[in-house]
């Protein structure tokens, strides 16, 4: 049961009701910045995920047990006995399987098993993924402000785990994500879901491209519990390049690439791209704001199936403009982060959909998003398309400034190895290009 909406408490009492020993969404707050106060912080604008090379979570190699340290297995065991209950209450530690996943970037994750010898008492499962709480604070944090300044943002990455952590049960619960079999102020635990990734490469096939379109606009259509005020886009990209053009780099081939991408006059090219946008009619929906290949499962055992994908991560989900979630997804058709060599990711410029593909995308959103499409003229349903075909392509300028503005400030913050001021340029020259394209 793979799901979860994270915008109306009122009418999911399961989306608050794993906070019912917490007491409050604040008080689970509370604790988790009283869980964090002591983590070394680095400095950043705010919580910023990492978001590549993408980790895929049911199709890694483990870590061998001894690796675990004992605190931490101890912990895992007593909260599966205490949440999962069943076969699990009854488990002794020493049959308790719990291995380290690798790629747990920004958090840790481990798989919890039962023994093959122990049978199930009900319908409790025999696997869960257990998601433990970290790198997410500790870049919420801004080192070097005041210890006010501090407490705020320590607080405020606090508190978007928990509106993470609301979503993600809202999602399961309508069946959009993976199930959430229990939270708590370190971390939760969720179903474990044997898949893999998709590839750039399968975005393009048609089945996968149409069910995607529909995943999609079931997302566009929840109604959730969030700020429904189109402020993240925008609001972003302003805290972004707010802290861009306050970067340091010493290292001289990051100074001299940071440079040029400061010649591009970004706050200017920020308001033209506003002003673009804000002339451009895009309804305000629900959005996943990542839906890339590394954000979509295809599931084990699934693959000659009309319902075989999964959305998940929904770190970015936010209210948005619906034009920059499918714009943003077809970006991302022209982006393989699956390399091995430096820069770990490969452009084909090429492959960014052709009309032909974006329509047959759009008419299978419509198809799921607008319920009475089908009983439009032709006249009618090609109008709506061309409306969306232009809304989506503007919006994709969007995409490529705000990701590439991201990754800018990856490239001072993150220890992954990965080529994110090249990655920033690339990225850049798509948004040019595209410009051009549109003759904007």
């Amino acid at each position: 049961d793979p799901s979860m909406d994270v915008r109306h408490p009122s009418i999911h009492p399961y989306g608050l009701m794993f906070l019912s020993s917490c007491g409050s969404v604040l008080t689970l707050a509370n604790q988790i910045y009283e869980k964090s106060s002591d983590v070394p912080c680095e400095p950043a604008p705010f919580c910023l995920k990492l978001r590549v090379p993408h980790v895929l979570v049911q199709s890694l190699p483990l870590v061998c047990p001894e690796q675990l340290d004992p605190d931490t297995r101890r912990k895992a065991y007593s909260w599966c006995r205490e949440f999962l209950h069943g076969a699990w209450k009854e488990l002794n530690e020493m049959d308790f399987q719990i291995t380290v996943i690798r790629g747990g970037l920004s958090n840790k994750l481990f798989l919890c098993s039962l023994p093959d010898c122990m049978g199930t008492v009900e319908d409790e499962p025999r696997n869960v993924l257990l998601r433990l709480y970290g790198a997410i604070l500790q870049m919420s944090c801004n080192k070097g402000e005041s210890g006010q300044s501090s407490k705020e943002n320590n607080f405020q990455g606090a508190e978007a785990m928990v509106l993470e952590s609301v979503m993600f049960a809202i999602l399961a619960e309508r069946e959009l994500g993976p199930k959430l079999y229990g939270i708590f102020p370190q971390g939760r635990l969720e179903q474990y879901i044997p898949s893999r990734k998709l590839d750039t490469c399968e975005l393009s096939v048609p089945s996968i491209s149409a069910e995607v379109a529909e995943k999609v606009a079931k997302f566009h259509g929840m109604r959730m519990p969030f700020n429904k005020e189109p402020k993240w886009l925008f609001g972003t990209m302003e805290k972004y390049l707010n802290q861009v053009m306050r970067l340091n780099f010493t290292r001289e081939s990051h100074l001299r690439l940071y440079n040029r991408l400061l010649s591009y006059d970004l706050p200017h090219e920020m308001d033209t791209l506003r002003s673009l946008l804000m002339s451009t009619p895009s309804p305000v929906v629900f959005c996943h704001n990542d839906c890339q290949e590394g954000n979509i499962l295809l599931l084990n055992g699934r693959q000659g199936a009309e319902q075989k994908l999964m959305l998940i991560d929904f770190e970015y989900s936010s209210y948005n403009y619906r034009g920059f979630d499918i714009g943003n997804h077809f970006c991302e058709w022209m982006y393989d982060y699956s390399c091995d060599e430096y820069p770990l990711f490969k452009v084909n410029s090429q492959a960014y959909p052709t009309r032909a593909q974006q329509m047959y995308f759009i008419e299978n959103y419509l198809r799921e998003y607008e319920h009475e499409f089908d009983n439009l003229d032709e006249e009618s349903q090609m109008r709506l398309k061309e409306e969306m075909f232009v809304e989506v392509n503007r919006f994709s300028l969007a995409s490529h400034f705000f990701w590439a503005l991201w990754s800018i400030i990856q490239a001072r913050l993150s220890t992954i190895k990965f080529g994110y001021l090249e990655y920033a340029q690339a990225r850049f020259e798509a948004y040019f290009q595209q410009k051009k394209l549109l003759g904007v």
